[in-house]
């Protein structure tokens, strides 16, 4: 527990108050359960922050919803730095390789950038989303808006697949697996 306070509110005392503020506003806004209070986290400090995301989300959960929420706010490098870090003890002692230090972020986080990069199916990925309830249509309209497919898979990490949790993601992955069997392959054999 201690480490779990200990990395998320230290990692948010490098971000500034005003960024401190849109993740406060970020997480009382999101969609999923379980929901935040604002009388928890609005003019509190980062020990106490980091407390409330724990006692809420779990040790694991308050480290999977600080990195999405960073990643809404354009926080992109601090979330890749934090999600390079071991969730728990045990995984500090463990860790060898840079590879063991991100094994419990969720496969669509671990290998964001290569699937930004690389997916080229974009508009059936997307089709296959909205039919199956991850995306809604407005989501779906804004990211078929974008000029490129590293455009378009950006602006799904950024809103729609941010928002919607590790079920969605789940979902997202095995279409990921149908659609691009080859890529998928070779993520998970690096």
């Amino acid at each position: 527990l201690a480490l779990s306070f200990t990395r998320i509110q230290g990692y948010k005392e490098d971000l500034p108050e005003k960024k401190l503020k849109k993740f406060c506003m970020v997480l009382l806004d999101r969609r999923g359960e379980p929901r935040v209070k604002t009388s928890a986290v609005e003019g509190k400090d980062c020990i106490t922050i980091a407390q409330v995301l724990v006692s809420t989300f779990t040790e694991l959960g308050a480290l999977q919803i600080t990195l999405e929420l960073l990643r809404e706010i354009d926080c992109n490098e601090e979330a890749e730095r934090l999600g390079e870090l071991p969730a728990r003890v045990s995984d500090i002692t463990e860790c060898s390789s840079p590879e063991k230090l991100s094994k419990n972020l969720h496969f669509v986080d671990k290998h964001r950038t290569a699937l930004i990069q690389r997916v080229s199916t974009v508009p059936s990925l997307l089709d296959e989303l909205l039919d199956s309830g991850v995306i809604k249509q407005e989501g779906y309209n804004t990211v078929m808006a974008q000029a490129t497919s590293q455009a378009m898979m950006r602006e799904l990490y950024k809103g729609p697949l941010n928002a919607c949790g590790p079920s969605g993601k789940d979902i997202f992955y095995e279409i990921l697996v149908e659609l691009e069997p080859v890529l998928i392959s070779d993520l998970r054999n690096n």
